[in-house]
């Protein structure tokens, strides 16, 4: 991973940007792109990676697998963010992480398929702290896919719906991402900008 840290200072905080939203919204992409817009790093989900390899029928002890996953490419990546000397000159550098997904995904995954959440879910997100969220709109024509669940607009919207309730009653600065890829990632650049850079 490209996780940088700015030139001759021993020990930056790290920038966390959370992509969150129902499935086909554009979140890894525009993690992706927002990494290279500001020269920094993301963090991919490590849902995608666990089903591809252990068949996409999933159960509840299969999503406390994935959790623990999660954490775990997160916490990597926030390490490599710290420990990493700065090989680029950039008004940026990479004092910012993009995360394609944190515990709030767990949460509404968990709630909405198993009507239940795993407490180590619970207990992270009171643990970690994010700078901003960056909450993907259902507006994205949805992709078919092997490893999505929702093709309906009905449970896109619900789904759309618990994230932004999650969002509003929380402290953490947000912002809803809607519109075309380019304009989700104008909206995001400059959210980006306003809040922490």
């Amino acid at each position: 991973m490209n996780c940088q840290r700015w030139k001759n200072n021993p020990v930056i905080m790290i920038k966390k940007i959370v992509a969150i939203g129902p499935e086909s919204t554009g979140k890894s992409t525009l993690c992706q792109q927002l990494a290279k817009h500001f020269n920094a790093s993301w963090c991919p989900e490590y849902a995608r990676e666990y089903l591809h390899q252990n068949d996409v029928k999933y159960g509840y002890e299969d999503l406390l697998k994935i959790t623990q996953g999660q954490l775990t490419i997160e916490d990597y990546c926030i390490s490599s963010a710290n420990g990493q000397q700065s090989t680029v000159n950039s008004a940026y550098s990479s004092q910012l992480l993009f995360l394609d997904t944190n515990m709030y995904v767990m949460k509404v995954w968990y709630e909405y398929v198993f009507g239940k959440c795993e407490q180590l879910v619970l207990d992270e997100i009171s643990k970690r702290t994010y700078d901003l969220y960056l909450l993907c709109n259902i507006d994205l024509p949805w992709t078919a896919d092997e490893m999505r669940e929702y093709p309906d607009e009905q449970p896109r919207i619900e789904l759309y719906n618990i994230y932004k309730d999650l969002l509003i009653n929380q402290a953490t600065p947000w912002i809803e991402i809607s519109g075309s890829y380019e304009e989700r990632l104008r909206k995001a650049v400059k959210a980006v900008k306003y809040y922490l850079v």
